[in-house]
């Protein structure tokens, strides 16, 4: 995903600008009104672009940390492996300063269904180590209770997602998919030092 060409500010939009002339046959409400709607759709556009650069920012830690974590880094020489975590850390660090915080607004409700989803995940993430095949199971079920899937759906899971945000019910699909993506990954590590 390459944020810079999904995502672009207009040069020319620096400078705030409303165009307070009306035409004859247009209320000034009209007129405002119109103004508001392209606002809004600038805001929303502003908003993907910014999610856009919280997944992108995401990916660049995972990538990080799966170089923190290769094969290929133990199997340096002591010097040359100094080198390569010194490096990544200090790319790791110049990541963490780049801060980006789009707020999803939630009532109640919302926010006692993304804990409880948010409960469910992590009692995958602690189960992994115990038995990766149950978790992968039971990951399956969730990602299918997000529509992602006609296999079997855990009921108590969607539930719990359906009572979400549409927009952290983005983010629990996108997240089920990277933990299920690890957990393939955890797995084929896992058959390999067997």
């Amino acid at each position: 995903m390459n944020v810079q060409e999904t995502f672009s500010f207009p040069q020319e939009s620096i400078i705030p600008l409303v165009d307070e002339s009306t035409s004859e046959n247009e209320s000034p409400k009209n007129k405002l009104l119109t103004l508001l709607d392209d606002i809004e759709n600038r805001v929303e556009h502003f908003r993907r672009g910014a999610l856009l650069m919280e997944e992108e920012k995401d990916v660049l830690f995972s990538s990080i940390d799966s170089i923190r974590t290769s094969d290929m880094i133990n199997d340096l020489v002591e010097g040359d492996r100094e080198e390569i975590i010194h490096y990544t850390e200090r790319i790791a660090s110049r990541c963490g300063t780049v801060e980006i915080c789009v707020r999803t607004v939630r009532n109640e409700m919302q926010e006692e269904c993304l804990n409880q989803v948010n409960t469910f995940i992590d009692n995958l993430v602690i189960d992994l180590h115990d038995d990766p095949l149950i978790v992968k199971d039971r990951c399956t079920s969730y990602m299918a209770a997000c529509g992602s899937k006609s296999e079997e759906v855990d009921k108590n899971f969607e539930n719990a997602v359906l009572g979400c945000s549409l927009d952290d019910q983005k983010r629990i699909r996108r997240r089920l998919q990277g933990l299920m993506n690890y957990i393939d990954y955890f797995h084929k590590l896992s058959s390999i030092d067997d």
